[in-house]
């Protein structure tokens, strides 16, 4: 039953019983922010041997300072680094697992969409060399210098891909079969290594992690599916055997830590890669997943309709992304209202969040937008939910 909308001053909006204190949060945000232009000149120096490690470490904590305000100021709970230290939302992380070499495969094409044609290239790719293994925490040094920037109150959020990404774009030919001729030691390796880098950040203070996963979107899309069987994967259940491999990783995870996925249909420079909504993975993702909250992108007519959010169990919660990252046009505030409306038609409204549908900068190139439109729209996301669960 769809809850009575409030009484004005604020229509329209559901009904609801208050702000959050863990978690995802009622207000919240995926985790890439656009980078500055400081940011990007002293990158372009260090690549060009004008700038030392040091003086690019000193312009990275500078511009990292820079967006914890930024964050503190939209009147955000949590805060992330920006991933302002990465050139990629996921590759950054893949690489540094031992076991995974970086590679350049012509044959791994990808091809992103936006409103005026298409873009497609061979990013770099990654192969499985030897064992999967985690020699360190990967991104110790950046999650402790944000743990140690945010203000009291505001809660550090570390964002990570989800092992699924390490398989997913190569499938079993990215894996080389005279280290692993099974696909179960695989998994196996993986998962732990994932697992020891969950016990590493939690060590270093970590609370709030975030598995990032275009994956578990991607295979809502008929052509996505198709591209898996053409690797050799099993489309049709390629996504249960993933939620399957991210519970192994999470399943020690200690109680309070609070974990969310973002599923991801593809950002780079306002472009995207699938389309279609979360009805294929939904019964499976939403019952299945032992996570503690789904970011799902909801900006759009790609994105499909809230349907899918029948299979949200109780005490999970749904982030949703109704305010896009791709283009510069504010939203109206009460066709936000609107919208999470509609959203509680199918999942209690007290278990809806509000926040962008995708980071606003995926790698460090951005979305054709600028930073004050970031900041817009943040404050946006954060007044609207006030408005509609009070005190976010």
């Amino acid at each position: 039953m769809t809850p009575e909308p409030t009484t004005p001053p604020n229509p329209p909006g559901p009904v609801t019983t208050g702000s959050r204190t863990l978690p995802p949060f009622r207000a919240d945000h995926v985790g890439s922010l656009l980078r500055p232009s400081g940011l990007k000149a002293a990158r372009e120096d260090h690549a060009a041997g004008k700038l030392d490690a040091a003086g690019l470490r000193a312009a990275e904590d500078e511009a990292v300072r820079e967006v914890v305000q930024l964050q503190r100021d939209a009147g955000l709970r949590g805060a992330t680094d920006g991933e302002f230290r990465r050139q990629s939302w996921h590759m950054d992380f893949i690489y540094a697992l031992g076991g995974v070499n970086k590679v350049m495969d012509e044959n791994l094409r990808v091809q992103f969409h936006n409103e005026e044609g298409d873009i497609e290239f061979a990013p770099p790719s990654a192969h499985v060399v030897s064992r999967v293994r985690l020699e360190e925490t990967i991104f110790a040094d950046a999650f402790a210098f944000l743990r140690d920037t945010v203000p009291a109150g505001v809660t550090p959020k570390l964002t990570i891909p989800s092992p699924s990404m390490v398989h997913y774009r190569g499938g079993r030919a990215a894996i080389d079969e005279s280290v692993y001729p099974g696909m179960d030691a695989f998994w196996e390796d993986l998962t732990a290594a994932y697992a020891d880098q969950v016990r590493g950040v939690y060590e270093l203070g970590c609370r709030y992690l975030q598995l990032d996963d275009t994956s578990l979107a991607y295979l809502n899309d008929p052509e996505q599916r198709r591209h898996v069987a053409e690797i050799g994967g099993d489309p049709e259940h390629q996504h249960e055997t993933y939620i399957a491999n991210i519970n192994r990783a999470l399943a020690d995870r200690p109680g309070d830590l609070r974990v969310t996925t973002h599923m991801c249909r593809g950002n780079f420079a306002s472009s995207w890669v699938a389309s279609g909504g979360y009805d294929f993975v939904a019964e499976a993702l939403f019952g299945g997943l032992d996570v503690d909250g789904f970011f799902l992108e909801y900006d759009d007519e790609r994105s499909g309709g809230f349907e899918p959010l029948r299979y949200v169990p109780k005490g999970k919660q749904v982030v949703l992304g109704l305010v896009t990252s791709k283009r510069p046009e504010l939203e109206d505030k009460d066709a936000l209202k609107r919208r999470i409306d509609e959203a509680s038609r199918f999942v209690d409204v007290d278990q809806l969040c509000l926040s962008p549908q995708c980071g606003f900068s995926s790698t460090l190139e951005g979305n054709n937008l600028t930073i004050d439109d970031q900041k817009a729209k943040l404050a946006l996301i954060v007044e609207t939910a006030e408005e509609v669960w009070g005190g976010a």
